[in-house]
């Protein structure tokens, strides 16, 4: 991928998203207080993830947080993860292999925030690694950064 698309392809937090795995001075929700929260966020992202899966890529520019349409222009969008996902094929398996629950991000507003991170098997790529980040915005959970690698 050229340099421009990995700009894009980066959105919004995803630079400064991943050192936040091994972060000390990060603040995780607390786990017990909020099942509810930590199940909606997944749901919203299997949701996400199934435009993506499905090639409704506008959907799914459409269906992420503020923050995301505000760092990456739809067409951009679509452009974008087309050229990387067509080339993999569809999705044979994903599993969750990492999940962190963050209360501050740098660079953005505080709120809610999640980290996951996916092994996935794609039908031309047998290893992949996928991170998704959702966001709390207006009380629902919305994606605001996506990567493959």
């Amino acid at each position: 991928m050229n340099s421009y698309l990995n700009r894009i392809f980066l959105v919004a937090l995803m630079g400064v998203a991943l050192p936040y795995f091994s972060a000390a001075q990060t603040e995780s929700v607390k786990t017990e207080e909020n099942l509810a929260e930590k199940k909606a966020a997944l749901e919203s992202v299997k949701s996400w993830l199934t435009l993506i899966d499905e090639t409704k890529y506008n959907k799914s520019w459409d269906a992420a947080a503020k923050l995301f349409q505000d760092n990456v222009a739809k067409a951009d969008w679509k452009k974008s993860v087309e050229g990387v996902r067509a080339p993999l094929g569809k999705v044979v398996s994903r599993t969750m292999v990492a999940q962190r629950y963050l209360t501050k991000m740098p660079g953005a507003p505080d709120g809610q925030y999640v980290i996951l991170q996916y092994a996935t098997v794609f039908e031309n790529k047998k290893e992949a690694m996928e991170t998704v980040i959702p966001l709390v915005e207006n009380g629902e959970w919305k994606v605001s950064g996506y990567h493959v690698k």
